[in-house]
């Protein structure tokens, strides 16, 4: 089994002007970084052109679709049975992107495949993580 998992997904970028929009977006999860998913939106989504990439755990994004979550730069609730709606924050705004919730389920599910829940701290590699912090010092 692969220690990677990309699954596309379709977001819908709320706005008020001049409307939402589908966007596509991609989910990864990394055995290498177990407690962490990342959501990539491509560059046409973005106001400046680049490809916006944002990462947070796992539990967050579980927490979230049952019950409000988050406090800090990525919050996700429940919108209604079909929606679940992530808010990003960052200094340049922000964004409220909502999703269906089973494409998430369904993506949480294939990580569970690679690093079962609770696991994840028996994937990490201390050893190698400090080797690359002491070379940055």
């Amino acid at each position: 089994m692969s220690s990677v998992i990309d699954q596309a997904v379709q977001a819908r970028l709320i706005a008020t002007a001049p409307r939402s929009q589908v966007i596509p977006a991609s989910l990864r999860y990394d055995r290498a970084d177990p407690f962490a998913v990342r959501l990539v939106f491509p560059p046409a989504a973005s106001l400046d052109g680049a490809e916006v990439a944002w990462t947070f755990g796992r539990d967050l994004l579980e927490e979230g679709l049952s019950e409000p979550a988050g406090a800090g730069d990525v919050q996700i609730w429940p919108y209604d049975s079909d929606a679940l709606v992530i808010e990003f924050h960052a200094v340049g705004g922000m964004a409220v992107v909502q999703f269906d919730p089973q494409e998430l389920r369904t993506f949480l599910n294939r990580s569970y495949q690679v690093v079962a829940k609770g696991e994840e701290a028996g994937h990490l590699d201390v050893e190698a993580d400090l080797v690359a912090l002491l070379r940055e010092a």
